[in-house]
C-alpha cells in the first residue's frame, strides 16, 4: 500500500502521522512545494496551479490514494485535482471538523488562518453544520508560518494572541489549519481555563487518514510491521524532510520509524 500526501509545507505532518499510526506498513510519499509556500496568500488560480504540480509529482509515484493535507488547497483546488486524477487515483480533501465540534453543543471557537476566517467557505460550513451553536471565528495571525519554521517564540506569541480573541466560555476549539494540529497541546494550554472542564480540540488528521483507507478498501492495522518507506518530494525532486519537521512529534515519528529519503 502506498499513500501520498501533499501540501505547500509541513502542515501535512499531522495527517501523515495519522496514516502511519493506522498502517505502519504503508509506504508514504510526501509532496511539498517549498519554492511556492505559503499557499494561503496566493490567488485561487495560482494556488491551484501549484497544487496541481505538487499532486502530479506525487501521482508519478503511483500511490493508491492522495491526501490534500491543507485546508486552503482543499477549498480552491480539490475539484480540479479530482477532475484530473480520479477515478484512477482517489483524492481526499481536508475539511475543518466543524460538524463534530458543533455536535458537542459548544460554544465553539474556530482557529483558522486570517484568509480563511470569515470566508464564504468557512461561513458555509458554520451555516450547514453548526446551526444553533455559538461559534466564534478566531484569526490566527502568523501561527501557520511560525509552525512551518518551528519558530518557538513566534508560535508562543501567535497562540497567545489568538487565545486572547477566544471567548472565555468556549468549550471546544476547531483547529482549522493543518499546521495547528502540530501544536495542539500548546493551544489547549493557552485556552484552557482553570477549574473548567477539559477543553475539547477537533483536528482533521485522524478522520482524513481513515477516509483515505476507506476510499481504497483498506482496514486500519495499527499492529502491522513498521516497514513502510517514506519518500519526500520537494518541488518534484526527491529530498529529505525539512529540518523544522523534526521539531514536532509527528516529524520525529516518521524519522524514527524509517529514515526519509
Amino acid at each position: 500500500m502506498k499513500i501520498a500526501l501533499m501540501d505547500s509545507g509541513i502542515g501535512l505532518l499531522a495527517a501523515t502521522a495519522a496514516v502511519r499510526r493506522l498502517r505502519p506498513d504503508a509506504d508514504l510519499v510526501l509532496s511539498l512545494d517549498p519554492a511556492g509556500m505559503p499557499w494561503g496568500p496566493r490567488t485561487p488560480e495560482d494556488l491551484t496551479s501549484r497544487a496541481v504540480a505538487v499532486a502530479e509529482a506525487a501521482a508519478a509515484h503511483a500511490p493508491d490514494a492522495l491526501i490534500v493535507g491543507c485546508n486552503t488547497a482543499t477549498v480552491h483546488a480539490l475539484t480540479t485535482l479530482r477532475t484530473l486524477l480520479e477515478p484512477a487515483l482517489p483524492v481526499i480533501g481536508t475539511v475543518p471538523a466543524i460538524k463534530p465540534a458543533a455536535a458537542g453543543g459548544g460554544p465553539v471557537a474556530i482557529w483558522a488562518t486570517p484568509a480563511t476566517t470569515g470566508s464564504p467557505y468557512q461561513r458555509g460550513l458554520i451555516r450547514d453544520f453548526a446551526g444553533g451553536v455559538p461559534v466564534t471565528e478566531v484569526p490566527c495571525w502568523g501561527l501557520a508560518e511560525a509552525v512551518e519554521h518551528a519558530d518557538q517564540p513566534e508560535i508562543d506569541d501567535a497562540i497567545a494572541a489568538a487565545a486572547a480573541l477566544t471567548p472565555r466560555d468556549v468549550t471546544t476549539v476547531v483547529l482549522g489549519c493543518t499546521h495547528y494540529e502540530l501544536v495542539a497541546e500548546r493551544i489547549r494550554a493557552a485556552v484552557q481555563r482553570p477549574g473548567d472542564p477539559p477543553l475539547v480540540l477537533h483536528g482533521s488528521a485522524g478522520a482524513v487518514a481513515a477516509q483515505a483507507l476507506r476510499r481504497i478498501g483498506a482496514r486500519p492495522e495499527p499492529e502491522a510491521p513498521a516497514r513502510g518507506a517514506v519518500t519526500v518530494l520537494l518541488n518534484g525532486q526527491q529530498g529529505a524532510l525539512p529540518a523544522p519537521a523534526l521539531a514536532y512529534d509527528e516529524g520525529r515519528l516518521l524519522e524514527s520509524v524509517t529514515p526519509a529519503h
